[in-house]
């Protein structure tokens, strides 16, 4: 479909300052370009051009993130596989990119666009890694079979009631595009919200980009943010949104 009623504005891409470390298979890893500077936190974003996850991060974060982005073809099984392969495991990315850092990361965020939540929902499922992530952000990003809810879900909804107990920071979007064959992303936050016992709180505001937000939901540290729209390019807003989804994350500071 297409879509001339909202105006769907994009960030222009520009050449950031600071180190860039290429780790294989569709993963690049951004420094800080201060020399001797150690970054505190790190930010890990699953599918989409790596840029605009770079520049909204370094503009949320300034110099106090490295910003690794992993970019696959493929759908979400091919994220899910890429967690589980030897190598390329939730640790091993860490430790990579710690490595490359020189630094132990004291928090880390992580983030996905559309079939990137595959990697996301792996990391989650395994409960030991929950100790150091404290914030995760779905950008019109979370799909599941239809009868499947439980095991495609359950991850998210175990982090959203830790979300909403005030224990880690979960941001949620999606946009009105239904596939048909599979739950929406709408779908998929509706259940999440009914496992809670959570209601949308329909709103009638502007968002990012020229979006127009149609409900939310706010419980802790739970954001469930609805837009409309069920094109193309409402879709790819959530994407060139990511600045603006960080910055719900309300995040503990983190010593050095």
């Amino acid at each position: 479909m297409k879509d001339d009623t909202r105006q769907h504005r994009r960030p222009s891409q520009s050449s950031l300052p600071g180190k860039v470390v290429e780790l294989g298979q569709g993963r690049r890893l951004l420094l800080p370009a201060a020399k001797g500077h150690k970054p505190r936190r790190l930010v890990i974003h699953f599918h989409g051009a790596g840029w605009v996850a770079e520049q909204a991060a370094r503009a949320r974060y300034k110099g106090d993130a490295a910003i690794l982005t992993v970019d696959l073809s493929g759908a979400s099984s091919v994220y899910r596989a890429s967690i589980a392969a030897e190598g390329s495991t939730f640790g091993e990315l860490v430790s990579r990119a710690e490595e490359a850092a020189g630094v132990k990361f004291g928090s880390i965020v992580l983030s996905s666009f559309s079939a990137g939540y595959g990697a996301i929902r792996e990391i989650l499922r395994e409960r030991a890694n929950w100790d150091r992530v404290h914030g995760v952000v779905l950008a019109d990003s979370m799909h599941a079979g239809y009868g499947e809810e439980e095991q495609d879900i359950g991850p998210f909804v175990e982090f959203a009631k830790e979300a909403a107990a005030g224990r880690k920071q979960f941001v949620i979007t999606h946009s009105e595009v239904f596939p048909g064959t599979y739950m929406s992303t709408t779908e998929t936050a509706g259940y999440v919200l009914q496992q809670l016992g959570l209601k949308r709180r329909a709103v009638l505001e502007w968002g990012p980009l020229g979006m127009q937000q149609v409900c939310e939901v706010h419980a802790g540290g739970l954001r469930v943010l609805g837009f409309a729209g069920n094109s193309a390019p409402d879709h790819m807003d959530h994407l060139f949104a990511l600045e603006r989804w960080y910055g719900l994350l309300r995040l503990q500071r983190v010593r050095r």
